[in-house]
């Protein structure tokens, strides 16, 4: 049995929407099952093999991802992306399950000009990078069959992101400035989803080793290609019913008590290879062909 915690998060809804897909059975638990507490994981887990359906992997897709608000509650956000992990991560490792962690781009600094790869040193600028950061280490310390896959800009069908804020913003305003000097690759939750439920089954058959691999769409852009973008599709589609002048700007133009990474594009090579072998038709979507289908699911929702 596949545990998913975490299933209410806008990424925790794609997994669950891509294992009800796949037919996998799974147990989805949010905010009513503590990951800061390691007993009641444990409960969870025992109370699970006593109905016959023993946990064998855990997806952790909780986490604390206010970036700016975590300088002021660092309690609360070292809780759940440290203490967090590592509970899970004990409590697989004593249950003999595997275990699947979400992580971010955030732990790098963000000063690259390539795409980071897994292996390039971490330097996280803000204490919920930092966070993240030694989360991923104290969930690898505790168990060896941990799988952690890093990804960037997500946004997805459920909950609040980038490009429903564009949407809103312009659709009532007559024009929106969006910062062109942070690059990176939007990541659709729908995506990252697959390639997990595929991380998952190449992973358990061993063709994936445990680690770290990087996920996000393919390409590079800034934050207003992908406003502009989002204004394109919408008026496309009818979602957007009027003019909307789409404005490049910088960064230091919208102030923030975290200073947002400069480059945040992540390298796929390790997670295609992995991902192929199983599949050889398997290739990771482009970023505007995936804001496509993003945009088709808001559009057929408004209609």
């Amino acid at each position: 049995m596949l545990w998913l915690i975490g299933d209410k998060g806008t990424l925790g809804a794609a997994v669950a929407g891509c294992l009800v897909s796949a037919g996998t059975p799974f147990v989805g638990t949010d905010r009513e099952v503590d990951i800061a507490s390691e007993t009641v994981l444990g409960s969870f887990t025992t109370f699970q093999a006593q109905k016959g359906a023993p946990v064998d992997w855990i997806i952790n897709c909780a986490a604390y991802t206010a970036v700016d608000k975590a300088e002021d509650d660092r309690e609360l956000c070292r809780v759940l992306n440290v203490e967090g992990p590592r509970n899970i991560a004990r409590v697989a490792r004593k249950i003999g399950a595997r275990f699947l962690h979400v992580s971010t781009d955030y732990v790098f600094h963000g000063d690259g000009t390539r795409p980071y790869r897994e292996s390039d040193p971490t330097d996280p600028t803000g204490y919920y990078g930092l966070t993240k950061r030694d989360g991923e280490l104290a969930a690898l310390a505790e168990c060896e069959n941990t799988w952690i896959i890093r990804t960037a800009w997500l946004y997805g069908t459920y909950g609040n992101n980038f490009p429903f804020t564009m949407l809103r913003l312009m659709g009532e305003r007559e024009s929106v400035s969006v910062v062109n000097d942070q690059h990176g690759s939007p990541t659709y939750a729908g995506d990252l989803a697959e390639a997990m439920s595929r991380l998952i089954s190449v992973g358990g058959s061993g063709q994936a080793a445990p680690g770290i691999y990087h996920f996000s769409n393919l390409g590079e852009i800034t934050w207003f290609d992908f406003a502009r973008e989002i204004y394109r599709l919408g008026r496309e589609k009818g979602i957007l019913n009027r003019d909307c002048a789409v404005n490049p700007c910088a960064s230091a133009e919208f102030p923030a008590k975290v200073r947002r990474p400069p480059y945040s594009v992540l390298d796929k090579t390790k997670i295609c290879a992995a991902l192929s072998a199983a599949d050889a038709t398997y290739a990771i979507p482009s970023w505007d062909a995936s804001l496509a289908k993003f945009i088709d699911v808001v559009a057929k929702g408004t209609n």
